[in-house]
């Protein structure tokens, strides 16, 4: 058991924590004994006697003052710490020491050291030179810049943190954000806006398709996107747009449902709606860019939704004022109200518009989980990590954060990465996920598998590589409810011996959901029931 003694500020961002890393934990209560002592923002109790003491802080500590010899040099703003072979951000202050014990994080170029460890006969101590839930907090509630967008901050805060406990040898339990039987969780999304070439008669987007299919394949084909056969794929069909705009020849937009049936072959996927048609929505600040409408609703393509939804696949809310207004996010989950099969009603906003009030006022409008957070410029972790996490402003909602976007890899204004270089990114992001558990967001929007985009050659050596990883395949839906069902799972304790024998999951069962699994450093086998 860890207990944690934090003050008033931090204990939110502690909770939350917590169900990230998933171990027996409670907050310090005085005159009980705790195989580790966590301490933050206070002071540590002088009868403390722990196997292992963790004190974070950025400012200098009575412990600090006691021991003499530990120098303290105070970070004012934004740094970087080496942790074994990643690096960890630090958006708040932090503070550094006179390397001493085991480093744990080192400064390049210095002779300093950001956290260090310690062991003796009377018990261990890590110093550790930041506020933990202070970061933790930040990430949840702001997220990190693109600069860090590649580094799952949280997740090696948890493996920072847990090494500690392990090289005390402090037995550690944990229910792993992994499902039973596989190694981690994909979840494919599909953002759907434009289903439809002859929607978009003589507009900006049609002679952009035309432009990116003729002139644009060349510079793609030099570039090292596009192969010689998909240039001419695309040649074709812009030949064939002013046809398909009069209605003389299929509109080969709407073939997106049966090229993603084809790709995933019966893994299903979630795909996100937009409600209405031509209607652009509101910032903060007054109307949304009038191109922001898209050329087409949910009832436009009723029979499309219909047959994805038949064949196992969730349909979701693409939303357009949802984030802004909880009265109009209501009306725009009405559009979808024949599709709703799961427990779990999700939205992604389009252009991912999304504030600090937005959980909030999604839950308010019947939402239990948002897939909004992540980056329209950058492939990465924009809340820091790979884990399904609850808002602070939320009661119900829990966030799915987005990581792989297609158009951040490929378009000109953002990424703009060659073939080669998009299979390189999305390697690292699926070895990130393979270490550390949690899931794979990724969004492939509708027509990125049809002329002019053409990505499909990338996403379905995407998915094989995922495959033979042992990946779960999940819809969005299915993601949630199997982290809500984690959160759902407490640690039962023998009254004699003070370790965990059982984990009570008090969650309702969800039919095609794997089984939790726990990790344990004694390999003790311990029921979940």
């Amino acid at each position: 058991m860890i207990g944690v003694l934090v003050d008033s500020i931090q204990r939110e961002a502690a909770r939350e924590f917590f169900e990230l890393f998933k171990t027996p934990w409670e907050f310090y209560e005085e005159n009980k004994q705790y195989e580790v002592l966590l301490c933050a923002g206070c002071t540590l109790p002088l009868s403390a006697k722990e196997k292992l003491t963790v004190l974070y802080g950025a400012q200098p500590a009575e412990w600090d003052k006691l021991s003499g010899d530990v120098a303290v040099r105070a970070c004012s703003g934004p740094s970087v710490v080496h942790f074994a072979d990643a690096q960890i951000p630090l958006y708040g202050p932090s503070a550094r020491f006179k390397a001493q014990g085991r480093v744990l994080l080192s400064e390049r170029g210095r002779e300093e050291c950001a956290g260090f460890f310690q062991q003796s006969d009377t018990g261990s101590l890590a110093r550790i030179g930041y506020d933990l839930f202070l970061e933790v907090r930040e990430l949840l509630l702001k997220g990190q810049p693109i600069e860090s967008a590649e580094i799952p901050t949280i997740e090696l805060h948890i493996d920072l943190l847990r090494s500690v406990i392990l090289a005390a040898g402090a037995e550690l339990v944990e229910i792993p954000p992994i499902p039973e039987g596989y190694r981690f969780i994909v979840s494919l999304t599909h953002d759907v806006d434009h289903p439809s070439l002859r929607a978009h008669k003589w507009d900006h987007t049609f002679f952009g398709f035309l432009y990116r299919a003729t002139l644009g394949s060349l510079k793609r084909f030099a570039t090292g996107q596009l192969a010689a056969r998909q240039v001419l794929t695309n040649w074709f069909a812009a030949s064939k747009a002013f046809f398909v705009s009069v209605g003389l020849a299929d509109d080969f937009w709407l073939e997106f449902a049966e090229k993603y049936l084809e790709l995933e072959n019966g893994v299903c996927s979630t795909f996100f709606v937009i409600p209405y048609k031509g209607v652009p929505g509101q910032t903060r600040s007054g109307q949304a860019p009038a191109f922001r409408a898209s050329g087409y609703g949910a009832r436009q393509i009723a029979s499309t939704l219909d047959r994805l939804h038949d064949a196992g696949n969730e349909i979701s809310l693409h939303g357009i004022d949802a984030w802004i207004s909880s009265a109009k996010g209501k009306d725009e989950f009405r559009e979808f109200e024949r599709f709703k099969k799961n427990e779990e009603i999700g939205v992604r906003m389009h252009w991912l518009y999304f504030d600090s009030e937005s959980p909030r006022l999604l839950e308010e409008a019947g939402a239990s989980y948002d897939s909004t957070m992540g980056y329209n410029e950058a492939a990465g972790y924009r809340a820091g990590t790979t884990q399904v996490y609850k808002p602070f402003e939320t009661k119900h909602l829990l966030e799915l954060p987005l990581h792989l976007m297609d158009t951040a890899l490929f378009y000109p204004t953002r990424m703009e990465l060659s073939r080669e270089q998009a299979i390189e990114r999305i390697r690292k992001l699926c070895e990130n996920v393979e270490r550390f558990g949690g899931v794979l967001t990724i969004n492939w929007h509708d027509r990125s598998v049809l002329p002019e985009r053409l990505w499909n050659d990338v996403y379905s050596g995407m998915l094989a590589d995922l495959k033979s990883r042992g990946a779960w395949f999940a819809t969005a839906a299915q993601t949630v409810a199997w982290f809500r069902r984690r959160r759902f799972a407490s640690f039962e304790h023998d009254e004699l011996s003070g370790k965990v024998n059982r984990i009570e999951v008090n969650a309702p069962v969800c039919s095609g959901i794997p089984n939790l699994r726990v990790r344990s450093s004694a390999n003790l086998e311990i029921p979940i029931v």
